[in-house]
Order: structure tokens, then C-alpha cells, then sequence
């Protein structure tokens, strides 16, 4: 099995922090952000290898950390884009690495920016247990807080009957994460759905484009759940894993 980080962005709403700084190296809880992602991933003895697909502008920054850093090595892989303009967008960036590292395996695809406090083995024994495309969801419990992320409707097996993407009227408080497990046979699918010119961006797009074709399984993400993308939810975060986060 391969990781994929997804780290390509810009991180507009964070500036002045993230005009220099990638935002996944940004100070959480005493270390970067995006060490504590790669905490989640460890346990697992099946993953072979770790891509972290970032832009020009901040290849230097993640290369430099991940030279110093002690944990599982990390291959970074820079998309080539050098702002907001031409970005390739989070599934242009998974079809960009799929190509350029001839990845053949299955897959777990994951935000850079995505912290949580609950372990993540049972979600990848249910998508090695489906063979299928596994999303992993939380209950946000507000409706307006879903309205910036997306609505996830299952069957009693877990299979989704409805998924839309930033919905106007959200019809559950369940929302999709960032974290995605794609068996290596679905993975030609990524290029298909860019093909046809579909939105690059968003990663749960491609989520919104799978479940009517094939069974699309959800996952229920334990613990706590952050998406840092501004300054309200950065400084949550870092209350939070000011503590153990494992708590």
C-alpha cells in the first residue's frame, strides 16, 4: 500500500502565516502539522512508502524538513505550479503523482491539513475487506459547518446512497474527510473522471463522481476531527494538541 499527502495548496486564508511557510509546517501542539498526520499513518505495516505532492514554491521548505525528520521517509514530489493560477487542483495532483511515480498499489490519500485524535487501522482493514473505495466520515453536528465540506448518506451496509459536495441544503451532518483508501484496480478511474473534464479540485468531487458508478463505502472517523484552513480553526487546533491528543 501507498500514502499519498495531499500539500499542494496555497493556504491563502492563512496569510501573513503562509506567505513564506507552507501551512502543513506550520506549529501545532510544539512540532508541524503535518507530522502529527504522519503519526496516524505509522501503525500502519503494510505501507511501503509516502508521497507528499506539494507545489514549486514550497518544494524547498518540504524537502529541507523532510531530510531532518525522524520519522518514515517521505518522497516529495512537486507538482510544478507556482500559485493560485495554474494549480492542478487535489485530484489533478493524485492523477499527477499516479503518472510521474507509476503508482500501482493500492492507495490511501490524505489532507495534509486534516488532524484528528483517532487511529486510522480499522479504516484500512475495511477498504482491504470491500475492495472498494472507502471514504472516511465524521458528524460534524452542525448543519452550516456542513455546507463548507459535504453530505454523506449510507445504506445499513455502509455502502453511500447519497454524497454532494458542497451542498446548499445539507440533508445529514455526516460529512466526508479528507481520507480516502482506492484499491490499486480503481485507480485508472482518476484519470478517466479528469478526461471527461471534470472539477479537478475538491477531492470529495471525485467521491461525488464514483459512488454512482461502483460501491463506495463509508468509514466512521473516531475521535476528534480538525480542518485547518483558517486562522479560528489553527488556533483550535493548537488548544487541542497543546494535550495528549490521544485523549
Amino acid at each position: 500500500m501507498k500514502a499519498l499527502v495531499l500539500a499542494a495548496g496555497y493556504a491563502t486564508r492563512l496569510y501573513p502565516l503562509t506567505q513564506d511557510t507552507p501551512k502543513h509546517l506550520l506549529e501545532v501542539g510544539g512540532r508541524p502539522m503535518l507530522e502529527w498526520v504522519l503519526d496516524r499513518l505509522d501503525p500502519l505495516d503494510s505501507l511501503d512508502r509516502v508521497y507528499l505532492v506539494t507545489n514549486a514554491k514550497f518544494a524547498p521548505a518540504f524537502t529541507a524538513w523532510a531530510a531532518t525528520y525522524g520519522g518514515r521517509q517521505v518522497v516529495v514530489v512537486d507538482d510544478g505550479t507556482t500559485d493560485d493560477r495554474d494549480r492542478l487542483g487535489a485530484i489533478g495532483d493524485i492523477a499527477f503523482v499516479l503518472d510521474r511515480e507509476r503508482v500501482d498499489d493500492d492507495l490511501l490519500v490524505i489532507a495534509g491539513d486534516n488532524l484528528f485524535t483517532g487511529a486510522i487501522d480499522g479504516f484500512v482493514a475495511e477498504g482491504r475487506r470491500r475492495r472498494a473505495p472507502v471514504l472516511a466520515v465524521h458528524d460534524v453536528g452542525d448543519p452550516e459547518l456542513v455546507r463548507h465540506y459535504n453530505t454523506v448518506e449510507t445504506d445499513a451496509d455502509g455502502r453511500i446512497t447519497y454524497f454532494e459536495e458542497k451542498p446548499e441544503h445539507a440533508r445529514s451532518t455526516r460529512a466526508g474527510i479528507a481520507l480516502y483508501w482506492y484499491p490499486r484496480e480503481v485507480l485508472p478511474l482518476v484519470r478517466v473522471y479528469l478526461d471527461e473534464g471534470n472539477n479537478p479540485d475538491q477531492p470529495g468531487r471525485l467521491i461525488e463522481w464514483l459512488y454512482p458508478r461502483l460501491p463506495v463505502y463509508a468509514w466512521e472517523l473516531p475521535g476528534e476531527w480538525f480542518d485547518i484552513g483558517n486562522h479560528d480553526q489553527l488556533a483550535a487546533a493548537r488548544a487541542r494538541f497543546a494535550t495528549d491528543p490521544a485523549r
